[in-house]
């Protein structure tokens, strides 16, 4: 079994689980399916505006596919998340990342 059938699973089970997405989302970017895993992403930011992680893949996912004005507002979005929940180190890796796109 693949990882995302096994992901899937694990949603069919418990739909509100949040790391389960977000790795199907990961799965999906690295197999270069940039709008299913974008979907996925905004899935989960939807239902878990907390999960930090999911904004700063889904923008490395997003500038990856030459989206760069989209990975821009993701990281913003990110950045905001992380400040609201104390999460310094992803603050301070998605500005970077930010600093870099928008040099």
């Amino acid at each position: 079994m693949d990882k995302i059938a096994g992901l899937k699973e694990i949603l069919a089970l418990d739909p509100k689980n949040s790391f389960a997405r977000y790795g199907i989302a990961v799965e999906l970017a690295n197999r270069g399916e940039t709008d299913a895993a974008m979907a996925e992403f905004d899935q989960l930011l939807q239902k878990d505006p907390d999960y930090t992680a999911g904004y700063f893949m889904a923008a490395q996912t997003l500038s990856k596919a030459g989206r760069t004005h989209e990975a821009i507002a993701r990281l913003k979005d990110g950045i905001s998340c992380a400040a609201r929940t104390g999460n310094r180190h992803a603050l301070s890796e998605m500005q970077a990342m930010l600093d870099e796109l928008q040099g």
